[in-house]
C-alpha cells in the first residue's frame, strides 16, 4: 500500500465527547461516531481540506501532515453515498437536497410557462442555499453559475429573483458573521470538484460586505481553476451601484 505525506484530520480523544456535529460538515463520509468518539473512518476518505473543524464544539479536530493513503475522491464519494444518499447534513432534515422547479418555469434553461397570475415567481431551483450547509458535489452546482449571495442582499435588492438568482445556484452567506474560514474550505471544495462556470460574488455597499468578493477570489485561486469572477454591489437603498 503505497503511503505519502499529506494533510490529513486528526482526533484529540481526549477532547471528543462524541457529540457528532462533525459528521455532516464531512461530505466525504470520512467520520463516524465509534464508541462514543469520532473516528477517521479510512485515510482515503480525508481529502486533508479540514471543512469538520469549525463544527467541533470542543476543538478536537486538527489537519496534520503524516503518511496516509491517498484521498480517493471516487471511493470516498461513493462510502459517502452509501451511508446517506442525499443528505448532507443528517442531524438537520431541513437541509436535505431538494431539485426544485421554479412556479410558472418548466425548467432552467426553458422558457417561462404562462402566467396564471400576475404573483411574482420564485426562480430558486434547489434547497439548500447555506453556503456552509450545500455539499461540494451536489449536481445542481456542476458546470452552473452560482451567485454568492451576502445575507442581506435580498432585503434591499428586490429584484434579486429576476436579476441575480435566474438561471444560477445560489449559495448564501454573510462574510463578517459567518465563520469565514470555514466557508473559504467549503467554497474552494465547491469550485474545485463542481467546476463552475461563474463565481458571482453579490454583496452589500458596506465594507465588511466585501469580504465575500474576497473569499471568492481566494477560493478560485486556492482551487486552481479558471472559474470566471464577477461581482455586483447593491447600494443600502437598492440599487445596483456601479463596478
Amino acid at each position: 500500500m503505497a503511503l505519502a505525506v499529506r494533510k490529513i484530520v486528526k482526533i484529540d480523544e481526549e477532547r471528543c465527547d462524541g457529540c457528532g456535529q462533525c459528521i455532516p460538515s464531512c461530505v466525504e463520509g470520512a467520520l463516524k461516531v465509534i464508541g462514543g468518539k469520532a473516528k477517521l473512518v479510512s485515510d482515503r476518505y480525508c481529502d486533508g481540506l479540514g471543512a469538520c473543524l469549525s463544527k467541533c464544539p470542543r476543538d478536537a479536530i486538527t489537519v496534520e501532515e503524516r503518511p496516509a493513503e491517498e484521498f480517493d475522491e471516487a471511493a470516498a464519494l461513493a462510502h459517502a453515498k452509501a451511508q446517506a444518499p442525499d443528505r448532507p447534513t443528517p442531524a438537520c432534515p431541513g437541509s436535505r437536497l431538494i431539485d426544485l422547479q421554479p412556479a410558472g418555469r418548466s425548467a432552467r434553461t426553458q422558457q417561462p410557462a404562462p402566467a396564471v397570475s400576475a404573483e411574482p415567481v420564485s426562480e430558486l431551483t434547489h434547497w439548500p442555499v447555506q453556503l456552509a450547509l450545500v455539499p461540494p458535489r451536489a449536481a445542481f452546482l456542476a458546470g452552473a453559475d452560482i451567485a454568492l449571495i451576502a445575507d442581506c442582499v435580498p432585503f434591499a435588492y428586490r429584484s434579486v429573483h429576476d436579476e441575480l438568482i435566474r438561471d444560477h445556484a445560489v449559495l448564501i452567506a454573510c462574510p463578517k458573521l459567518d465563520d469565514v474560514s470555514a466557508h473559504l474550505t467549503r467554497l474552494t471544495a465547491i469550485v474545485r470538484q463542481s467546476r463552475p462556470r461563474s463565481l458571482t460574488a453579490v454583496h452589500m455597499e458596506v465594507p465588511c460586505c466585501f469580504g465575500l468578493s474576497q473569499l471568492a477570489r481566494r477560493a478560485i485561486e486556492t482551487a486552481g481553476t479558471e472559474t470566471e469572477l464577477r461581482e455586483v454591489t447593491i447600494g443600502i437603498r437598492g440599487s445596483v451601484l456601479p463596478g
